[in-house]
């Protein structure tokens, strides 16, 4: 079904050099994005003085001017090969990030946010394309140890930035704000010194640039993660408005919520995750998930409807449910982005696979704070039927995109591997460098 590249591979295992490279340089990013979103909007309204108004409308612009990076990125990335690109978009990231401790106006914050984005953007094709190469014999058993790393290291960011946070000073948020920007300078330096120039690889007669438009399946598989990616602001975003608007749960209920989810994210990712390797076995995760977000969304809203010592226990119980659908439904979309992409193309597909998810993240806070909170417990049944829906059509989608592959030889949806002690940059869909 795929075509198997030549080439050697890569030692596997968490022992091997290049995928702890890798994981190193993951778990290293996220620490200062860790460090830094979780300070982000204290620190644009009370230090620099912008109106949250103005820094969420500049968020926003960014955010939707970030989009436009993917696919070029991922082109150029296939064409000249992901090292050059992904370095490249770490050092700009860097630099960006760096400059947020100079901005004085809202002019300046939304300039700054809008060239982050595009090199976060770029930079997650490009990695996404040297994660495809780099899984070894068991693609999916890296993926699942590499995202259990970086959801670590977002923990550890987090618990960092309550310190600056508690002293609320200038001074404290400036140095979140710079490790951050270091951070992305050491995973630039470790995947430099790790990771060999990765040549591309050549393109089959009739190869578009824009091939993965094409390709009804991936499109549809893509629309379905975006739509799925509500699930995320669920637990960030929406719970914690009705937590604290609709119930009388103690206020330490949303920190408890935070924590567990991160927490049962990092203990299962590697355990399920490593079961989820080819297309199929990606759409029967896809649909766990969703019979699972059925479950927690009710849950959720009945912690408006019990007792005020009840509220918190059955939150977390929510969460706890919805956090293993969580890892089901990120190894399912890591198995059909990667796996039904084609070798030579695996910039431009992962470049389209983090546009969809980036537009559903923009969209979410209006389709959730708009839509679902508004219409109070009937939206959350809402929500956890339409997450079902999509969780459903999951292995369909994953048959026919098989089907349209079936012409081709082979087995191996990652392609081929890096050279033996190289390492690729850690890319993450879900990963952004500004968040509010």
């Amino acid at each position: 079904m795929f075509r198997r590249g030549a080439g050697p591979r890569i030692p596997s295992g968490p022992r091997s050099g290049p995928q702890r490279a890798l994981i190193i340089a993951g778990f290293v990013s996220r620490v200062g994005n860790g460090l830094f979103n979780t300070a982000a909007i204290l620190y644009f309204t009370l230090v620099v003085h912008l109106p949250a108004t103005q820094v969420g409308a500049g968020l926003t612009i960014a955010g939707l001017c970030g989009l436009a990076a993917g696919l070029p990125a991922g082109n150029l990335a296939d064409r000249y090969g992901p090292r050059k690109v992904w370095l490249t978009a770490l050092a700009l990231q860097a630099a960006t990030m760096a400059a947020f401790v100079l901005i004085d106006s809202w002019l300046a914050f939304t300039l700054v946010a809008t060239l982050d984005r595009l090199a976060a953007t770029a930079g997650g094709a490009a990695g996404g394309a040297i994660v495809a190469r780099a899984g070894g014999e068991h693609p999916a058993a890296f993926r699942a140890r590499l995202r259990t790393f970086v959801n670590l290291g977002v923990v550890l960011g987090t618990l960092g930035a309550a310190f600056a946070i508690q002293s609320d000073t200038r001074a404290a948020y400036t140095a979140l704000i710079l490790a951050n920007a270091a951070s992305f300078a050491c995973a630039g330096l470790i995947a430099w010194r790790g990771v060999p120039d990765c040549p591309p690889l050549p393109r089959p007669q009739g190869h578009r640039q824009w091939t993965v438009l094409a390709d009804r399946p991936y499109v549809s598989f893509v629309a379905l993660y975006g739509a799925m990616g509500l699930q995320y602001q669920t637990v960030s975003l929406l719970l914690p408005i009705w937590l604290t608007a609709h119930t009388d749960a103690p206020r330490w209920t949303v920190a408890a919520v935070y924590a567990i989810n991160s927490g049962v994210c990092a203990l299962l990712q590697s355990r399920l995750g490593s079961r989820v390797e080819t297309p199929r076995q990606g759409g029967r995760a896809f649909r766990r998930a969703g019979l699972l977000f059925l479950v927690s969304c009710p849950l959720m809203a009945l912690t408006a409807d019990v007792p005020v010592w009840v509220a918190p226990v059955l939150a977390i119980l929510a969460v706890s449910v919805h956090s293993v659908g969580e890892v089901w439904e990120s190894s399912g979309g890591f198995a059909l982005g990667y796996g039904l992409a084609p070798d030579h193309a695996q910039g431009q597909y992962q470049g389209f696979f983090g546009l969809g998810f980036d537009a559903g993240q923009a969209l979410a806070p209006l389709v959730l704070t708009g839509v679902v909170l508004a219409l109070g417990h009937g939206g959350w049944l809402l929500l956890g039927l339409l997450f079902a829906g999509l969780g459903v059509a999951g292995p369909p989608v994953a048959a026919w995109a098989e089907q349209t592959r079936s012409g081709q030889s082979g087995s191996d949806p990652a392609g081929p591997a890096l050279p033996a002690g190289s390492a690729g940059p850690a890319a993450d869909p879900e990963a952004s460098s500004v968040e509010a």
